[in-house]
């Protein structure tokens, strides 16, 4: 009967009109969905708000740092502008982040290849020399040649940042299903289709989670870019330890600190995002 099928939506569990999710109302629950709200959500949150304060107004957050000052000495570093410094200081990593990732992952596709696989030991000594050397060397070595700002800092994040990316793309390539594999080459797909329509797509979570863990290393040592002159938030925590001044060194690392919570939180949205999408494909 027609007054049945009226009143089944009114339930808890029938449906809106449009075909819309009903809102759960239970604790903890308080979006369409009924996804409630995290530890790590809370976390994010609480961290983009400081971020936000300590870069658009910083004074208004002096006060929580004036006790770490002595003799007068200013709470809040004003000789570059703080968001300025963070453009900058993101900069710097997403240039050096995306250069390891796109040869990481190219050496990865080669020495997963036919014949590509005999330069595997080559290729591992050539991504693990940014973890052995530290990156003031780098620093030390690269100035002579390449002078003083971003160059040098660009390539130690550079040779930093190559490792995790690597070892991920290889393993992420090495494990693919053997059955869809199979099955690829069966439908009459070539390599590069195989590469390209398959073989990346599934192997894309761990590989990003690699290019994670190189961003967050990375927001932590661009730091030291400051003492070859690159525009870098260390250039806080530097004049912080020159003039014995301790809230700049904590603002400096402060601001760094909650830009690698929210990177690290950011892409690990995008790799469950991505595993989401593969398992539904």
């Amino acid at each position: 009967m027609t007054g049945g099928r009226g009143h089944r939506g009114d339930g808890p569990g029938g449906s809106q009109p449009g075909g819309r999710r009903p809102t759960v109302r239970g604790p903890g629950r308080w979006w369409p969905g009924g996804r409630g709200l995290t530890g790590r959500d809370l976390i994010s949150g609480a961290a983009l708000l400081v971020l936000v304060l300590f870069l658009a107004a910083p004074q208004r957050l002096g006060w929580a740092l004036e006790p770490l000052t002595h003799n007068g000495a200013p709470a809040i570093y004003d000789q570059t502008a703080l968001w300025r410094l963070a453009l900058s200081h993101l900069g710097l990593v997403g240039a050096g982040v995306l250069a390891a990732t796109l040869v990481a992952v190219g050496l990865g596709i080669l020495v997963t290849r036919g014949p590509g696989r005999e330069f595997l030991p080559l290729a591992r000594t050539v991504t693990a020399i940014g973890q052995t050397f530290p990156p003031v060397a780098v620093l030390a070595l690269a100035v002579p040649v390449m002078g003083f700002g971003p160059g040098p800092t660009l390539v130690a994040l550079f040779l930093y940042g190559l490792l995790p990316v690597f070892e991920n793309t290889l393993g992420a390539l090495s494990n693919l299903p053997a059955p869809v594999i199979e099955a690829a080459r069966g439908m009459g797909m070539t390599p590069r289709q195989r590469l390209v329509q398959v073989e990346l797509p599934l192997a894309m979570p761990l590989i990003l989670a690699g290019v994670r863990v190189t961003a967050v290393i990375s927001l932590g040592t661009a730091t030291i870019g400051s003492t070859v002159a690159a525009h870098t938030l260390g250039e806080v925590i530097i004049a912080g330890l020159l003039s014995s001044n301790t809230a700049f060194v904590v603002q400096g690392g402060l601001v760094v600190g909650l830009l690698a919570v929210l990177l690290d939180d950011l892409l690990r949205r995008a790799e469950r995002a991505l595993a989401r999408r593969m398992r539904g494909a």
